[in-house]
């Protein structure tokens, strides 16, 4: 698996000639957000394409849309084959995250080695980063991973293998529907608040 720009001066993601495009998938349209340097954002979707866009301006203010070149377009069909169910770990995909925490992109590489159809804890994050006292720490960084689906967050569970939270549209619904998706065994009872 590729992260750049992980390191050393040049922390901040390359943010001229940042463009972008929307995608189809089976859970609805997405974005996918790149520069010189990788990709630097993953949209889910928002309920509608129109939606999904806006939300990119929101994010990475001036980015144009354009047609993905050939990297980006195979992360593209990466991620759309994964969420129809083809196992794909998307390892290949080069992401940029400079600017970004090296906490962050510590738990960001573990979460990418978890592969399709299987989970982990943010307790077991936590331990690999040197604490299960870490388990917040981790949660809040999944919460701000600025490229989901490539860094797989809807495969990090609560305590007791419980989905637990998460900050897409759609919440706990849209991460049961990926990992139902991938094939994933999930301990959760729908309740009032799904």
């Amino acid at each position: 698996m590729k992260l750049e720009a992980s390191s050393g001066e040049d922390m901040e993601p390359a943010m001229a000639n940042q463009h972008f495009a929307i995608f189809e998938t089976a859970i609805g349209p997405c974005g996918v957000v790149w520069g010189e340097r990788g990709i630097t954002g993953v949209q889910l979707p928002m309920g509608d394409e129109a939606k999904t866009r806006k939300r990119i301006h929101q994010r990475n203010g001036e980015v144009t849309e354009a047609t993905p070149p050939a990297e980006v377009r195979s992360a593209i069909d990466g991620m759309t084959g994964l969420l129809q169910g083809k196992p794909n770990d998307l390892a290949d995909v080069v992401l940029d995250l400079g600017g970004v925490p090296e906490f962050n992109r510590g738990v960001y590489d573990i979460a990418r080695r978890i592969p399709p159809g299987k989970t982990m804890t943010y307790g077991d994050i936590a331990k690999k980063l040197g604490g299960v006292e870490l388990s917040r720490d981790v949660g809040q960084a999944l919460g701000r991973n600025p490229c989901p689906i490539v860094v797989p967050c809807h495969r990090v569970l609560a305590a007791g293998n419980k989905p637990g939270g998460f900050s897409a549209n759609g919440g706990v619904v849209t991460k049961l529907k990926m990992l139902q998706i991938e094939g994933a065994v999930v301990n959760h009872t729908p309740n009032l608040f799904d």
